[in-house]
């Protein structure tokens, strides 16, 4: 029990938990907003209200492609939302934020070897080395 306790307290765990519940609020959004506004746009350039009604049929079997033409389009709303409303600015962010560390070693002219950015001379062939 204390390691499933453990599991469950784990950082990991938690921020997924918070992850998928932000995630399903989203999609209700990014439904909503599809549905509401960008449907009815397509529509009125394209003269289509609902794309839900289109379907054809073969052999008695009514194959729905509009409802697939509208789920296309939700899914490619919401991964461009994710994309330029999360991904693109949290990697912004982090490029800003983890800037590359000083160098603490330099290269020895004769032998090629790391040394330590102050050494006067390289600790493995004792040649002198510009400081």
């Amino acid at each position: 029990m204390r390691g499933f306790k453990a599991f469950l307290l784990r950082g990991n765990v938690v921020d997924l938990a918070i992850a998928v519940v932000i995630g399903v609020a989203f999609t209700t959004v990014v439904t909503a907003f599809v549905k509401d506004l960008v449907t009815p746009l397509i529509a009125a350039l394209g003269g289509k209200p609902d794309f839900a009604s289109l379907y054809f049929t073969i052999n008695s079997s009514k194959f729905m492609v509009g409802d697939f033409i509208n789920e296309l389009i939700s899914f490619v709303i919401i991964a461009a939302a994710v994309y330029f409303a999360v991904v693109l600015p949290v990697n912004k962010l982090i490029s800003h934020v983890q800037r590359p560390a000083a160098p603490t070693t330099k290269t020895c002219p004769e032998c090629l070897s790391a040394i330590p950015i102050g050494a006067k001379r390289c600790a493995h062939c004792t040649s002198p080395v510009a400081a």
